[in-house]
């Protein structure tokens, strides 16, 4: 499926996102639903979505520690809907990378006006910044494709949201644990074999020498670096 249209809601509260869904549906998007924070990390990374709707008031985490750890490596937008509506809540979510804020019980026709007016603002400055170069390599973070010497590679949806948090962060030491937990989640932080398969298969895929490589850098017992 797309990401293009596919909006994320990360909510608790199974009748807000029921109501979500259809609404959301009879406009044209495709939807994809997280009840914890920890689910909606993991859906992020893992399917891309354009857009997401997040709760503050989640069972497992503060929305708004989520929507921080989303900002180390998502960049799409986030529009926070809650039943909280101080100023206080919602200066802190713009400050913390909110692009919107929608107080619970919100109107539908607002709703989807922000839901447009996001996705266009997005589309502009994607269309600028979500392609990096390394080499002979070539990622397009907005459309997912990966060339490398210009020939198109396959990935798996898990292979690329590897990759692009690597180079999203290009130069930056990233941790075995901060690896797995953004990627796969909290369940996985201890699976660092796990995560050393997947950087294999990304090697055999990317680099010029697998066994010599010279982007997805080994930090001894530490994790991984992008080399640029």
């Amino acid at each position: 499926m797309t990401t293009d249209k596919t909006i994320l809601v990360i909510d608790d509260e199974v009748q807000i996102r029921r109501l979500l869904e259809i609404t959301l549906n009879l406009n044209g998007y495709a939807v994809s639903e997280a009840s914890t924070a920890k689910e909606g990390i993991v859906l992020a990374a893992t399917s891309n979505p354009a857009l997401i709707l997040l709760d503050l008031g989640l069972p497992d985490e503060d929305g708004l520690s989520v929507l921080r750890k989303l900002r180390e490596w998502y960049q799409n937008p986030v529009i926070i809907l809650s039943v909280r509506n101080s100023e206080e809540d919602i200066v802190k979510a713009l400050d913390s990378g909110a692009n919107d804020y929608l107080a619970k019980p919100y109107r539908t026709g607002e709703l989807l006006a922000r839901i447009r007016t996001a996705l266009r603002l997005s589309q502009d400055k994607t269309s600028a910044s979500s392609q990096l170069s390394f080499g002979t390599l070539f990622i397009d973070l907005a459309s997912h494709i990966v060339r490398k010497n210009n020939i198109l590679l396959k990935l798996t949806s898990t292979e690329f949201s590897l990759l692009a948090l690597l180079a999203r962060n290009s130069g930056k030491v990233l941790t075995h644990q901060y690896l797995l937990k953004e990627i796969w989640g909290h369940s996985y932080s201890g699976q660092t074999q796990y995560l050393r398969v997947f950087i294999a298969q990304l090697r055999k895929k990317i680099e010029d020498n697998p066994a010599t490589p010279e982007l997805l850098i080994t930090e001894s017992g530490i994790g991984y670096r992008f080399g640029d």
